[in-house]
C-alpha cells in the first residue's frame, strides 16, 4: 500500500520547505522543552500570522477558578452582530504539552466569526508539570464556569457544547465523559477535530511515518508527560484523560469527529466513533484522505481545508 498527499496539500508542504530549507532534527522522545519551542512558534505563525485573527470579534479576559484553587485564564470571544444563544468551550491542541490561548486567538475568532457562535477558550495547565487528572479537571472546571455564568453571557445553558483540535479534541472528549459521570453539566455536542485519545498509541505504523507532523515521538511525549511511563502497557488507564479507554459510551452527547487519512490519530478516531456509535451516540465521522495532522492549518487554503471548515461551521450553527 503506498499512501499520497493531496496535491493542493502537496504543493503547500513543498512551497514551505522551498522557503524554510532544511527541516532541523527533530528533538529526541521526552524533550518537551525543545518541542514546546518549536511547536508553540510554528503553531502561533499558522494560526494568528498566516491568517488573519477576526477583526470583528470581541474578546474579553476572565478568570475560572479551579477546584484546587488556581486562577485559570479564559477569553470570551463574541460577535457583537450575532444573536446565538449556544456556546462553546474551546480547548487548544498542543499534545497535553503545549500551546496556550493566545497562540490559538485565531482560530478562535475565526470560527466565532464565521459562525457567530461564542466562544470561551481556557488555557488549562499542561504537563509535565501538572499531569493527569489535572488538565481534564482545569476543562471541567471551564465547563462549569460557563454554565454557572450563561444568563449573564446571554447563553441558554442547554446549548453548550465542548471543541478541541488534536490534544484539546481529547479534553473535549474527556471532558464528555468526565460531565457524564459527575452528573452533569449538561454538553449538547462535542466537536473533536484530529483528536488524541489513545496513550497507547506509541508503534510507529511504518506506512505514516513519512507523513507524520505530529510523530510517534512527539506522541510518547506528550502521553508520558501526562501519565508517565509505562501508562501504554497498563491494563487500567482513566478514560478522563485516554478516552480511546472507555468501555461504555452511553449517554454521551453527540459527537462530530474529523481526522485525516495521513495523522497518526486516524485509527483511534475511528474507533472512538465505533464505539461511540455502538453505544446509540449520534456520531458524523469524516476521514479526509491525503491529508496529514494540522492539514487545515498549515495549507488552509486548499479545497480539503475549506471542505473541512465548511463541515466544522456548519455543526457549530446548528447548535
Amino acid at each position: 500500500m503506498t499512501f499520497q498527499l493531496d496535491p493542493e496539500v502537496a504543493a503547500v508542504l513543498a512551497q514551505l520547505a522551498d522557503v524554510s530549507g532544511p527541516m532541523p532534527t527533530p528533538p529526541a522522545a521526552g524533550d518537551v522543552t525543545a518541542r514546546r519551542l518549536a511547536l508553540n512558534a510554528m503553531l502561533e505563525h499558522a494560526n494568528n500570522v498566516a491568517q488573519p485573527i477576526a477583526p470583528d470579534v470581541e474578546i474579553t479576559e476572565h478568570t475560572v477558578t479551579t477546584a484546587d484553587g488556581v486562577a485559570l485564564r479564559a477569553r470570551w470571544y463574541r460577535l457583537p452582530t450575532s444573536d446565538s444563544q449556544a456556546a462553546v468551550l474551546y480547548l487548544h491542541g498542543g499534545g497535553m504539552i503545549l500551546g496556550s490561548v493566545p497562540i490559538f486567538d485565531g482560530t478562535v475568532s475565526r470560527y466565532v466569526a464565521r459562525t457567530g457562535v461564542p466562544m470561551l477558550s481556557l488555557d488549562y495547565r499542561l504537563a509535565p508539570e501538572h499531569p493527569h487528572p489535572t488538565p481534564v479537571d482545569d476543562a471541567y472546571a471551564g465547563l462549569q464556569w460557563l454554565t454557572a455564568h450563561a444568563g449573564e453571557l446571554g447563553v441558554d445553558p442547554a446549548r453548550i457544547a465542548v471543541m478541541g483540535d488534536s490534544a484539546g479534541g481529547g479534553l473535549a472528549a474527556g471532558v464528555a465523559i468526565a460531565a457524564r459521570d459527575r452528573g452533569g453539566p449538561a454538553i449538547a455536542h462535542q466537536i473533536l477535530v484530529y483528536p488524541m485519545l489513545d496513550d497507547r498509541n506509541t508503534v510507529p505504523d511504518p506506512e505514516l511515518v513519512p507523513f507524520a507532523v505530529w510523530s510517534y515521538d512527539d506522541n510518547t511525549t506528550g502521553w508520558d508527560a501526562l501519565l508517565g511511563s509505562g501508562h501504554e502497557r497498563a491494563t487500567q488507564v482513566d478514560a478522563h484523560a485516554a478516552p480511546a479507554r472507555l468501555v461504555d459510551a452511553r449517554g454521551l452527547p453527540p459527537a462530530y469527529i474529523e481526522v485525516g487519512q495521513l495523522d497518526i490519530f486516524r485509527d483511534e478516531d475511528v474507533r472512538y466513533a465505533l464505539t461511540l456509535s455502538h453505544a446509540g451516540v449520534p456520531v458524523e465521522l469524516h476521514l479526509h484522505p491525503g491529508v496529514p495532522h494540522e492539514y487545515d492549518a498549515i495549507a488552509f487554503d486548499t479545497d480539503v481545508a475549506r471542505r473541512a471548515q465548511a463541515d466544522r461551521y456548519r455543526v457549530l450553527r446548528a447548535l
